[in-house]
């Protein structure tokens, strides 16, 4: 029979040895997860207890570490207390002002008149293939290799027609997107873009009802990207 030793017992000193020593300062991102914000850490703890260079990044900024005692004394102040209590509105304020915002850029993108010129047929196509042929002139400058391939009225297939002339009329209403530039990166850009984008198709489709059709698909293709094939 064989027989199994058994494995000792570690003492209360071995023990010990294996415990990692106690904490005794807290790193920046340890204050931020106990709730401190970078403002409450330079008003209430001022300069860091200890210095302490990166292990992995010499060249990095040295690790700046507060001492757990006063960590721990700071929060049992009223001070702290306040300044928590006023970090924690700071994120609702913050969120119902941008909601605001929001509903103003909205308000004005729904307000603004948008007038589709109303023009015969005819003169639409011809507007329409012309402006169609300089944006081929133009993709010579920009695009290498680009060879013009002018169009005409008459030669061109009817759905191409189509898109031209709305390309056209949204390009008459480009005087529009000065609105969006005045909103350049502030809240609601995004929802006054597609607000001011379903206005211009409903103006032109109102205007042009052979239209309606090319505008509902140039919408949908914006919303849901072009077929695939």
């Amino acid at each position: 029979m064989t027989t199994h030793e058994k494995t000792p017992e570690p003492d209360d000193r071995t023990q010990e040895r294996l415990q990692p020593p106690p904490r005794t300062h807290l790193s920046a991102a340890g204050l931020r997860a106990r709730g401190w914000t970078p403002g409450m850490m330079r008003q209430l703890l001022g300069e860091p207890d200890l210095l302490r260079t990166n292990p992995h990044f010499r060249a990095a900024p040295q690790t700046r570490l507060y001492s757990i005692e006063r960590v721990v004394a700071v929060e049992r102040s009223e001070e702290f207390r306040a300044a928590s209590a006023a970090a924690a509105r700071r994120p609702a304020a913050a969120r119902a002002a941008a909601l605001h915002r929001r509903r103003e850029v909205l308000l004005r993108i729904a307000a603004e008149p948008i007038e589709v010129p109303r023009l015969a047929p005819d003169r639409l196509a011809a507007l329409a293939v012309e402006h169609r042929n300089r944006l081929e002139e133009e993709r010579t400058s920009w695009r290498w290799g680009h060879v013009p391939d002018p169009a005409t009225v008459d030669g061109a297939d009817p759905h191409a027609l189509a898109r031209w002339k709305v390309d056209y009329l949204r390009h008459r209403l480009t005087r529009y997107d000065k609105i969006l530039d005045e909103l350049y990166g502030r809240t609601g850009r995004a929802a006054a873009e597609e607000l001011l984008r379903h206005r211009f198709y409903a103006a032109i489709a109102k205007a042009h009802p052979a239209l309606a059709r090319e505008c509902e698909r140039q919408l949908r293709e914006r919303q849901c990207g072009p077929p695939p094939g």
